[in-house]
């Protein structure tokens, strides 16, 4: 058992935190218990809380990350071939870059100071996932320095990232979501400052549910993090 908090600055909607940046607070403590040939799959149960102590407890059968009795998100073992199709195929840092011009959520955000793509969180990540077409986007990412540790981006950080390119995937206009499950695997982790490109890509829709995927690339093409995700839609009104 651990107390952690979730700290403004890595806020999603106004009022709660980031969904990758929490998945990755539980999703790293389970994958420290974890045999190989499995990864962990986190659902979010409630909008995490900002500035408050947290419970958080991992063992291998699963984590729970709790607010007093109420259950914010849950992480549980999943088998690693489900991420198998999970890999989104690349592009050339060149090409994301160029995708980031068209990015939506410079001009109509539905959560702008969000800590992974949000445009008004100045120390946020500040990805700009553009459209690539075939339900793709793109973009590139040069993680700062108070990110890693010894050198290389701390693993928070990469399910952080591996988040909202699933997210722009989606038609957000039309079908403002947040993320309610996240299934991720870190393959390597990469130096503070380097080149990376992020990639996201639509896969369906059932009800309010949206499916997507997203993989984290370095700039020689070797995949370094993938992921699922379960979106479900929402009224942005109700969470900021």
């Amino acid at each position: 058992m651990s107390v952690v908090r979730v700290e403004r600055r890595f806020q999603g909607p106004g009022r709660s935190g980031n969904g990758g940046y929490v998945a990755g607070l539980v999703g790293t403590a389970l994958a420290g218990q974890l045999g190989s040939g499995f990864v962990p799959r986190v659902t979010l149960r409630r909008p995490p809380p900002l500035e408050r102590d947290l419970d958080l407890a991992a063992a291998a059968d699963g984590a729970r990350l709790t607010d007093g009795d109420a259950l914010v998100a849950d992480g549980t073992p999943i088998e690693s071939g489900f991420l198998a199709d999970a890999t989104v195929d690349a592009v050339s840092p060149e090409e994301a870059r160029a995708a980031e011009a068209s990015y939506k959520g410079l001009s109509n955000h539905p959560f702008p100071t969000c800590f992974v793509c949000g445009p008004a969180n100045e120390g946020g990540l500040q990805l700009r996932p553009g459209p690539i077409g075939d339900g793709r986007t793109a973009c590139v990412w040069q993680p700062a320095a108070d990110l890693a540790t010894d050198g290389l981006v701390d693993e928070i950080y990469l399910w952080s990232a591996l988040d909202c390119p699933g997210g722009w995937a989606i038609d957000l206009e039309g079908r403002p979501s947040v993320l309610g499950q996240l299934t991720a695997c870190v393959d390597a982790r990469p130096s503070a400052g380097e080149e990376c490109v992020v990639l996201g890509r639509y896969l369906g829709e059932e009800g309010r549910k949206t499916y997507t995927a997203s993989t984290l690339y370095d700039a020689d093409g070797r995949v370094l993090a993938r992921a699922t995700h379960t979106w479900i839609m929402v009224d942005p009104a109700a969470f900021n």
